[in-house]
């Protein structure tokens, strides 16, 4: 008898102690993956094109208390990627912090090339077509102007029908190490010029190490055109 009294108290103690939980409003899943969601499309870059935001389904078991006060969210990521967490709590008198999955796409019109091309290879206009695709990310991350492919080269070798993204484009280096330069120096309304060689990589407006071939002096400037080094006084 005094085995069973010790445990109808316990039952009863636990069943107490969950009661307020379970008798409790739950916050609705719904409203906590919209907030998410918002909170994404309010942090897009602006653009005319259509994107599609989805945070992920949650566990229907979840259960976290009704908030008094309007839900809010968060990002610890300065920019908003393709997948990206985004945190969503309540700062009422019962607080809690949920991490909520979103994925975002965008319909937007690319260049798609219409064949392999090898790293460092430049993109002509025959090398691409243009494409309204449903992609990851932002529009801001895809190339959609033949303009922008002047005077940069593929970063690393793409498949045929791949998307041209800003990420997979580097300048063109116009001066190469071991290259002779006109290095040219102006002050004063009168310009200078002498050869060297250059002794490190750089494309436009990038500073490079440049040794004059006579003074075998190392003076330090700044690429402005093929062959060309700008430096100070």
């Amino acid at each position: 008898m005094i085995v069973k009294s010790i445990g109808l108290t316990l039952l009863m103690s636990l069943g107490a102690l969950f009661a307020p939980l379970a008798n409790a409003t739950t916050q609705s899943l719904d409203s906590i993956q919209a907030t998410a969601e918002d909170f994404v499309r309010a942090h897009l870059p602006e653009s005319k094109a259509k994107h599609f935001v989805s945070a992920a389904a949650l566990d229907p078991r979840l259960r976290l208390h009704q908030c008094d006060v309007p839900l809010e969210a968060f990002s610890n990521s300065k920019e908003i990627s393709a997948r990206a967490t985004i945190g969503v709590r309540c700062t009422a008198a019962a607080p809690w912090t949920l991490y909520v999955p979103v994925t975002i796409e965008v319909e937007v019109p690319v260049l798609v090339l219409r064949r392999a091309l090898a790293r460092r290879a430049r993109v002509t206009l025959a090398d691409v077509e243009p494409q309204v695709r449903r992609m990851p990310g932002s529009a801001s991350k895809f190339i959609s102007d033949i303009a922008s492919l002047q005077g940069h080269r593929l970063k690393r070798a793409l498949p045929a029908g791949s998307a041209i993204t800003v990420d997979a484009l580097a300048p063109d280096i116009l001066v190469r190490r071991g290259q002779q330069v006109t290095l040219i120096a102006a002050a004063g309304g009168v310009e200078i010029r002498a050869q060297g060689h250059a002794l490190t990589d750089g494309a436009a407006h990038e500073r490079v190490r440049v040794q004059n071939v006579t003074s075998l002096k190392v003076v330090e400037g700044v690429v402005e055109s093929d062959s060309v080094v700008r430096v100070g006084l």
